[in-house]
């Protein structure tokens, strides 16, 4: 493997968390990023239970339980009973919480189209290839709307 390729793919990924970890910074005032991670999660794939939550966070479920605890308590999400099995509670999105979703989306889409926007633009369409087949190489499919939360054991 060429060590050049391998550094430029890092620095691109550092460029990319920056752009994440701002739009975490802010909204760091209303959730924490395991929060916000579970919002991400409800928001991309709908209404979860407990244990999916858990699941994906890679934590014992009595600390996703406190978790959504508090973004219940927060108004950002809603437990309803699940009508296929009643003994679960499904956990959705509120309006607030889809408001703060879709506020960290909209600063990351921003904030990436306007890196590109400072590209040549005959860089900008073999860019987007390029990441494509990064992505799928890495198998990961990514998402219509540019949401993602990260896997257990990312």
């Amino acid at each position: 493997m060429d060590p050049d390729q391998v550094n430029a793919v890092l620095d691109a990924a550092s460029a990319l968390l920056a752009v994440v970890a701002q739009s975490v910074a802010e909204v760091e005032d209303v959730v924490t990023s395991p929060q916000l991670r579970v919002l991400v999660l409800i928001a991309a794939r709908g209404p979860q239970n407990l244990g999916a939550v858990a699941a994906d966070l890679g934590v014992h479920p009595s600390n996703a339980t406190r978790l959504c605890d508090r973004l219940v308590a927060g108004g950002l999400i809603e437990r309803r009973e699940d009508p296929q099995d009643r003994r679960f509670l499904k956990l959705l999105l509120s309006e607030q919480g889809r408001r703060l979703v879709d506020q960290v989306m909209s600063h990351r889409r921003e904030a990436i189209a306007a890196v590109i926007e400072r590209l040549p633009a005959a860089t900008r369409s073999s860019l987007a290839s390029a990441m494509g087949a990064f992505a799928r190489a890495a198998n990961e499919p990514g998402s219509d709307d540019g949401r993602f939360a990260l896997r257990a054991g990312d």
